[in-house]
Order: C-alpha cells, then structure tokens, then sequence
C-alpha cells in the first residue's frame, strides 16, 4: 500500500503531509541518524555507513561505497549492487525505488530525483516513478536524472546534463535536455566481460 496520500484530503500546498504519519517517522528517524552518526565520518569508513542503510532497510551490497556527504531520503528506497557508487553531495530523492547496479557511479553533486507532480491536478498531487542506474553506468557531477528513467548499460550521462528520458547503452550524452553525443568505445557484451579478458 502507497504511503502517498490523496493531496485533495491532506492539502500539501497548504501545509499538509503528503506521506503517512509512519513514513515520516522513519524519514524523521533516518535524519536523525545519518546526521549524527555517519554525514561527519571519515571517507573510508564505508562499512559504517552500509550498516546504517541496511539497519533502516536499504539493500546494499557489502562492496557497494557511500560517501558521508550523501542525502539519502528514504533508504527502504535504495538498492546498490557491487562496487555501485553514491559520491558526496549526491542528492538521492528516493520517493520511488532508486536502483545502481553494479559498478555504476554517481558523481559529486547529481541529482536521483524519483518525485514530481501533477501538474493538471488542482490539488497538485504528488507523483512518483523509480529510477534505474545500469551496470557501468556513469552520472557525471551535478547531473539530474528524473523520475522513471533507465540509464542504461555502460551509459554516461555528462556533467551537468538533465534526462526525463531513457538513455541508450555504451552511449554518451550531454546538455540539458541531454541529447546523444556519441557511443563509448566498449565491448558490445559489456565492460565486465572486458575486464575479466584483461585478467
């Protein structure tokens, strides 16, 4: 069951909650505990930090890293696979499920943002779609990606970039709105199986 409530009975834009009284305990808990025990942490303390997502119901791999500096709103939200990466300053507004598979990077700065609004409802509803970060993908810094999108495979999105919109796999893309730049030089099977051919 959503935790969003109905904007015509709780009225948000005139103070109103917009997520269940229980959702925003956890949120307000979670703030609490991020703040005082892991925003001030020393950078290779990532084990620490994992403890404290996955105690607050994220799924973190155990190879996974989080920088002290990252704003997570709602780690239920979160899933990180092997060696994915959440730089400091990245603002993951998980309101959606927010996933990074692995090897994927997150820059200094980007933006997750999974929520958004009816723009046509009159109460202005809140509205929420997760958003996918591929294996070997790359969120450059202080780039935004909106809610629903998939970053696909191996995909780069540039600093700075904005994406509403689905990004292709091996493929660069730059500006805001992002547009397609060009296609990484990788394996068509993928940069893991690259990497192994190395070893």
């Amino acid at each position: 069951m959503s935790s969003i409530l109905s904007a015509a009975i709780s009225k948000p834009r005139e103070g109103g909650p917009s997520f269940s009284l229980k959702h925003r305990l956890v949120r307000l808990a979670w703030c609490f505990v991020w703040t005082f025990a892991a925003a001030w942490t020393p950078v290779p303390l990532h084990f620490w930090r994992r403890f404290l997502l996955r105690t607050f119901g994220a799924k973190i791999h155990r190879t996974a890293k989080v920088y002290p500096r990252v704003k997570i709103w709602y780690p239920p939200n979160l899933s990180m696979d092997a060696f994915s990466c959440l730089a400091n300053h990245v603002d993951c507004y998980a309101m959606d499920k927010i996933s990074l598979g692995q090897y994927s990077i997150v820059s200094q700065g980007a933006s997750l943002c999974c929520g958004g609004h009816n723009i046509d409802d009159a109460h202005f509803q809140l509205v929420t779609r997760p958003i996918v970060i591929g294996p070997n993908a790359w969120v450059a810094a202080e780039a935004f990606v909106g809610g629903g999108v998939n970053v696909g495979e191996g995909a780069v999105l540039g600093a700075r970039a904005v994406t509403f919109k689905d990004l292709d796999a091996y493929s660069v893309y730059v500006g805001n709105p992002a547009k397609f730049l060009r296609r990484r030089q990788l394996p068509e099977n993928g940069l893991n199986d690259a990497l192994r051919d190395e070893n």
